[in-house]
């Protein structure tokens, strides 16, 4: 099987190239850019293209399967020459569900929470020694890839993305999956330059509801005002099943459990989280996993890549890096951090960065989210502005849209650097929250040269 990903060099992208490449198949792909980590991984498996471009020569009818890439775009020339050689040409879910058709899938879905809730199932799965495939958006401890396929594994635990298939797939995601179990987290409105109405973004969950296998089951969050009018009209032979934060305490700076009498100590904390592990353990609960095994192999979750990441820890200081950007998540974020140490000073930093946060009819969305820190920075690049063609935005303007004193708003990450580096860190945290990096800063360095 020779299968040719155009666009190879995007996270999802390079690392299902990497499992197919350890599947056995025959793996080439093409790309005009590729930045690390993905490209150190390519060239370490041997699946870096020789040279960046589109080399539509490169494309013939040995190839059996064309795998396309949202970095694409549809006049792609590998892409024209592959429609017209007839190939069959795969979005990224769509040949991920291909080549788990036959297996029990665990789709995770909603605007927040996904990431981390589909850790935790691979967590307590592999640590029970379940075997089964996945794909996760972030980097987990102890996974060396994002994704695994094989030939044997029963189960299937996948990430619902509700963001399109591929450009010529105009499809969320999370469509194309079918879940037997699936979970739903929320619904926050996002990706408003594809879905650009509340309407037709809540729509998309529907459809992802009535999608769900025959007989299946479907999870999801009390409190959500959407889920709470979609889970009512669920199809009469789904399985509907709520949850709610699950019941904690908070000792010595260190979250507990206790069940049947038995404590158990988390390496996580904060609402959201306890909400993400109450919703994992009924996932769990569905493929077999009784309460006392998952909360005894979820005590030694860690968190996935930039959800609550303990950056750098001293007796007096924590920092932490979260991927917290939407304003639902913004909100919870800052108020899990605080609960967690509310003795300490809490200095919020978040980076608007993507086309939602930037836009200015968005802006509004963020009223009052970091009321809950006692020092809030906001940034934002106007060069990241003008590369997404979106109306220019100033400081004033995202002053007026958080709409908290406590918020001081920076348009130079260097000016905004020095802001942090000026602040003596004896009994305070610091939460940095962004999808992106500030423009530059290496979260390690930085933290070091911090506290």
């Amino acid at each position: 099987m020779h299968i040719h990903f155009i666009a190879i060099g995007g996270a999802a992208m390079h690392n299902l190239a990497i499992a197919l490449h350890s599947k056995g198949y025959k793996v080439t792909g093409s790309d005009d850019e590729i930045f690390d980590p993905s490209k150190s991984r390519l060239q370490k498996h041997g699946l870096l293209p020789e040279e960046f471009g589109w080399f539509p020569d490169k494309i013939n009818d040995q190839i059996d399967v064309i795998i396309l890439g949202m970095h694409a775009r549809k006049d792609n020339p590998e892409l024209i020459r592959a429609q017209e050689l007839n190939l069959k040409v795969y979005s990224y879910p769509e040949y991920l569900y291909e080549q788990c058709k036959d297996k029990k899938r665990v789709v995770i879905g909603g605007s927040h929470g996904k990431t981390t809730i589909t850790s935790m199932v691979m967590h307590v799965l592999k640590t029970l020694d379940y075997k089964f495939d996945y794909m996760v958006g972030a980097q987990i401890e102890g996974f060396d890839t994002m994704v695994s396929v094989s030939h044997d594994a029963p189960i299937a635990i996948f990430e619902g993305d509700e963001y399109l298939s591929s450009p010529i797939d105009l499809r969320p995601k999370f469509h194309w999956y079918k879940p037997h179990i699936a979970l739903l987290t929320g619904v926050a409105w996002d990706h408003i330059n594809v879905f650009p109405t509340w309407d037709n973004y809540v729509e998309q969950f529907k459809i992802f509801s009535d999608s769900i296998e025959k007989n299946g089951t479907l999870v999801w969050y009390l409190l959500d005002e959407e889920l709470q009018k979609i889970a009512p009209s669920l199809r009469k032979d789904i399985k509907s099943l709520a949850y709610d934060e699950i019941e904690s305490n908070i000792e010595e700076g260190q979250t507990t459990i206790t069940f049947n009498g038995k404590k158990y100590y988390l390496s996580i904390f904060g609402g959201h989280n306890l909400q993400n592990l109450n919703g994992a353990r009924l996932v769990c609960a569905e493929l077999g996993i009784d309460d006392e095994a998952f909360l005894t192999a979820i005590s030694t979750f860690k968190g996935a890549a930039k959800r609550l990441q303990t950056l750098k820890q001293t007796v007096q200081s924590t920092i932490y890096l979260d991927f917290a950007h939407s304003p639902s998540k913004l909100k919870a974020t800052i108020e899990a951090v605080k609960n967690q140490n509310k003795e300490r000073t809490l200095v919020a930093c978040m980076e608007l960065h993507t086309f939602s946060s930037l836009n200015k009819d968005f802006l509004p969305q963020y009223k009052e989210t970091m009321n809950k820190a006692d020092i809030a920075f906001v940034y934002f690049n106007p060069q990241v502005v003008e590369h997404k063609k979106l109306p220019k935005i100033t400081i004033d303007e995202v002053t007026t849209a958080f709409g908290s004193k406590n918020v001081k708003v920076f348009d130079d990450t260097e000016l905004l650097q020095k802001e942090l580096k000026n602040i003596e860190w004896k009994n305070k945290n610091l939460l940095l929250m962004s999808s992106g990096n500030f423009s530059g800063i290496d979260f390690n360095i930085f933290s070091n040269e911090l506290i």
